[in-house]
C-alpha cells in the first residue's frame, strides 16, 4: 500500500480509502450489508495497509458508524495509525434544527457521532454538502471551535460547485479559521465533469481530491444493460445511478475498460481504479465492497500501471454529462 499527504496537511493516509455507505442496515437499502456481514472488511482493509476509513452520519441514519466504531474498538491499530472521516448536513431527523450547516446541528452532529463511532476525536470532518440557507462564516467559524476543541483534526468537503467550494476556501482565509484540505466529489472515469471546474481549482489551491464512486457505483464492472440495468441486487433497485450513467457514450467507455483490463489480465474494476489513481489531483480513492475478493482486487489497483495510451483509449469515447451536485434537501 502506498501512503500520501492529504493536500497541504501532514496527515498521511493510503491511496486506498474503504468507505463504509455499504454497511449498515438493509432498512436503510436493500443492498446494504448487516454487521455481522460487515466486520469482515473492515478487518481486511487494515489488513492490506488501508488506513483511512470513511462514514457518515446519514449512512443507515448512523447505523454505520456505530458498526464502524465497534470494529475499531475491538481489532483496529492503535489510535495514532488509522484515520477516520466522517460526514455531516443530511437530515438526521424530522426537526429544523437536524440538518444543514448551522452552528447547532453541527455541534450535535459531531457529538452523537463521536458516540457512535466511540471516540475521542475524529481525523477529518467532511461537510456532505454546501448549505446554501447558512452563512459560510457560521459553518467555518463551527468548524474551527470543533478543531480548537481538539474534537476534529481536519475539515473537508463533498460534492458542491466549484463557486461554492471556492467561496468557502476564500472566507476561511479572510477569517483565519481552519481550512478545508479536500474535496470529496463524484469522479470517475465514466463521470468526469469535474475536470471542468472543481479539479483545477483543487490543483490551484494544494486541496486533496478523494473521489467517490470511483467505479460508477459498480457501472464499470461491465455487468450492466440499457435494457434491464443488470443482475446485481443494487444494479435493478438503485434508481439513483440509472440517472448516472446508461447512455450510450457510458457503455462505450466501459468497452474500453474491459479492452485495456483484458490487455493487462486484470479485472474492469480494478482498471478503472487505476485511471483515478493516475489523475494528478487524486491522492486517494474512497471504495465500497460487498464481497471480501473484491476489496483485495481493488486495493491492488494502487500498484497497476497504465499507459498514456491506455489512458487515452479509456477517456476518448466520453461524452459530457449534466453537471451533478449531489441530492439537496
Amino acid at each position: 500500500m502506498e501512503y500520501v499527504s492529504l493536500g497541504s496537511s501532514g496527515l498521511k493516509v493510503s491511496r486506498v480509502c474503504l468507505g463504509t455507505m455499504t454497511y449498515g442496515s438493509k432498512g436503510w437499502r436493500p443492498w446494504v450489508l448487516e454487521e455481522d456481514e460487515s466486520r469482515p472488511f473492515i478487518r481486511r482493509a487494515f489488513e492490506l495497509g488501508i488506513n483511512y476509513i470513511d462514514t457518515a452520519n446519514m449512512y443507515s441514519l448512523g447505523a454505520s458508524e456505530e458498526i464502524l466504531g465497534r470494529a475499531l474498538a475491538e481489532f483496529a491499530p492503535p489510535r495514532d495509525r488509522y484515520v477516520v472521516s466522517t460526514k455531516l448536513y443530511m437530515a438526521m431527523g424530522d426537526d429544523p434544527n437536524q440538518w444543514g450547516l448551522g452552528r447547532k446541528h453541527i455541534k450535535h452532529s459531531v457529538e452523537d457521532s463521536l458516540r457512535r463511532l466511540g471516540l475521542d476525536y475524529v481525523d477529518i470532518l467532511i461537510i456532505h454538502r454546501f448549505d446554501e440557507r447558512t452563512p459560510v462564516e457560521e459553518t467555518l467559524r463551527a468548524l474551527d471551535d470543533l478543531v480548537r476543541e481538539g474534537k476534529v483534526l481536519y475539515t473537508g468537503a463533498s460534492s458542491m460547485m466549484a463557486w461554492q467550494f471556492s467561496k468557502l476556501l476564500y472566507a476561511a482565509d479572510g477569517l483565519g479559521v481552519a481550512r478545508m484540505i479536500l474535496m470529496q466529489n463524484h469522479y470517475n472515469v465514466v463521470y468526469r465533469e469535474e475536470e471542468r471546474e472543481m479539479i483545477p481549482l483543487c490543483l490551484d489551491q494544494d486541496v486533496a481530491v478523494t473521489p467517490y464512486s470511483p467505479l460508477a457505483r459498480g457501472f464499470v464492472a461491465g455487468n450492466r444493460r440499457p435494457e434491464d440495468f443488470g443482475d446485481t441486487l443494487r444494479a435493478r433497485v438503485d434508481d439513483y445511478s440509472k440517472g448516472l450513467y446508461f447512455k450510450p457514450g457510458d457503455f462505450a467507455v466501459v468497452d474500453r475498460v474491459t479492452e485495456v483490463a483484458a490487455k493487462h489480465g486484470v479485472s474492469n474494476a480494478r482498471t478503472a481504479l487505476a485511471w483515478v489513481l493516475h489523475q494528478p489531483a487524486v491522492r486517494t480513492v474512497v471504495i465500497g465492497s460487498t464481497r471480501l475478493e473484491q476489496l483485495d482486487d481493488l486495493a491492488a489497483a494502487v500498484d497497476l500501471e497504465l499507459s498514456a495510451d491506455d489512458l487515452r483509449l479509456m477517456e476518448e469515447p466520453y461524452e459530457p454529462h449534466p453537471v451533478l451536485v449531489g441530492r439537496q434537501r
